[in-house]
């Protein structure tokens, strides 16, 4: 961030303020928490203000890891966009202009560590980065900041955070209910602004997925997660979740600031931080800890929550009169049959592609009708539809079960699978042999064949509910 804004920790301080007194109308079962902006952590979270709200996608700000209030310069390469170029050869630019002048910045860095401070030899780039660094100028401090990880390239964020923004309004007013009825702050709502820019059909490239970017691991502990739901991408599901998650943080490291950072560090990791530091202030911690796991990200995550609590605050101060999508408007019902979709979007009197989107963590399998919603799924309807629904669901004809189907295709004399890639089975007598995939639980495979779970333990001999991938169960036919 440039340090010529001079008006940005007024508007940040301005915005607590507004905050504060909004947390004391809301129905908490917790104890109002204070998020004002530490002043130590003032320099990155006006970084991160700036990058959520003034730079774009197209612009870079190359800064020193450790100084956020240190950037050497912004690329802005906007211009790309009226030649005729691909986006992947606007990407590929960019990516190589930002190395370009980060080897640059890198080496001025490095001849500053070796001349004279006051020389008239040097250029106006290198008088204006030495500059950056203050009473602070050392031949020591020069060549650190020249180090590989010190100086980073960030992309705008603010066609992505204001998008975000639009969503997120359609969604907040429940997920501020869930939050208060777990007892979290509601300010927390907030953090997947940070995680996914509310990106509905987030995925990272470590497997994260939905808008608290949740990994496969931990959302099996609180959500279903398999090749046919997916609930991590069901914005109030996960946000569910997350408070559950975010409750079990609190309870262990004892502020609501550790919690969010252990959100992104793992609890484990933030008690390790407490203790090497020898205290739970979470300002304190991001300006002394130095763990090995503990970077760039994990160092600013907490900052960057601050900033986007800000922001959507204050959202018409940076992007005017934003039309923000109006409050989800829908009800739930729980489905004690498998249903297919296009049979649930006509009892539901709407379309299919209608229920979808009121049903993000139902997949394709399910989209396309090649797998009914499952039974047990609580499933999002328009509101004013349960009644009609129920009514409608309860005269449709029972759905084939899959192993109906795979007989009926073996008596047709054809070889086929079982109708999924969630499972893999073979029929052989009276029972269907069940390869457990990554993930599955008895209680998903007694739902896919239509048995019960003491029926798998019987037949198998389990003395619990414990599979593991690779594992072959024996599935009772009728």
């Amino acid at each position: 961030m440039r340090t010529s804004d001079a008006h940005g920790a007024r508007r940040i301080a301005a915005a607590t303020i507004g905050l504060a007194a909004l947390t004391a109308l809301l129905p908490m079962p917790v104890a109002a928490v204070d998020f004002t902006v530490p002043t130590s952590l003032t320099p990155q979270v006006e970084f991160w203000v700036n990058i959520f709200t003034r730079y774009g996608k197209r612009q870079v700000v190359i800064h020193d890891t450790e100084r956020l209030d240190r950037v050497y310069t912004v690329l802005d390469l906007s211009d790309l966009d009226r030649e005729g170029l691909t986006e992947m050869q606007i990407e590929l630019a960019l990516k190589a202009e930002e190395s370009a002048v980060k080897d640059r910045i890198r080496s001025v860095l490095r001849r500053l560590a070796q001349i004279d401070p006051a020389s008239d030899a040097m250029t106006d780039e290198e008088r204006r980065i030495a500059a950056l660094f203050g009473e602070a100028a050392s031949p020591a401090v020069f060549t650190a900041a020249a180090a590989e990880d010190r100086v980073r390239g960030q992309r705008g964020l603010r066609e992505r955070f204001a998008r975000g923004l639009q969503v997120a309004h359609a969604y907040f007013p429940s997920m501020e209910r869930i939050f208060a009825q777990e007892g979290v702050p509601v300010e927390i709502t907030r953090l997947p602004l940070v995680e996914s820019c509310f990106n509905l059909r987030a995925y990272s490239k470590v497997g994260a997925a939905g808008v608290w970017q949740f990994m496969p691991g931990t959302a099996r502990l609180f959500m279903r997660v398999d090749n046919h739901v997916d609930e991590r991408l069901d914005p109030l599901v996960s946000t569910r979740a997350a408070a559950q998650f975010m409750r079990q943080n609190y309870e262990r490291l004892g502020t609501w600031p550790l919690a969010i950072k252990a959100y992104n560090h793992g609890p484990a990791g933030i008690a390790r931080a407490i203790r090497e530091t020898g205290t739970t202030d979470a300002a304190t911690i991001i300006q002394r800890y130095r763990g090995p796991a503990y970077k760039f990200a994990s160092r600013n995550f907490y900052p960057e929550f601050l900033a986007a609590l800000h922001v959507e605050r204050n959202y018409r101060a940076y992007f005017g009169d934003l039309p923000l999508d109006p409050p989800l408007s829908s009800e739930t019902v729980q489905l004690t049959r498998q249903t297919p979709m296009n049979a649930a979007a006509r009892c539901a009197g709407t379309e299919s592609w209608e229920l979808a989107s009121l049903n993000p963590g139902l997949l394709e399998a399910v989209h396309t009708g090649r797998r009914p919603i499952p039974s047990g799924y609580e499933l999002r309807l328009p509101r004013g539809a349960r009644e009609r629904f129920h009514a409608c669901v309860a005269g449709l004809p029972p759905v084939p079960s899959q192993r109906a189907a795979r007989s009926t295709a073996a008596s047709r004399g054809r070889t086929r699978s079982t109708g999924s890639q969630t499972h893999a089975a073979v029929k052989r007598g009276k029972h269907v042999v069940h390869k457990v995939r990554r993930g599955q639980t008895l209680g998903q495979i007694a739902n896919l064949y239509g048995c019960s779970v003491d029926q798998i333990r019987r037949g198998n001999k389990l003395k619990g509910n414990k599979i593991r991938a690779g594992q072959v169960l024996r599935i009772p036919v009728s």
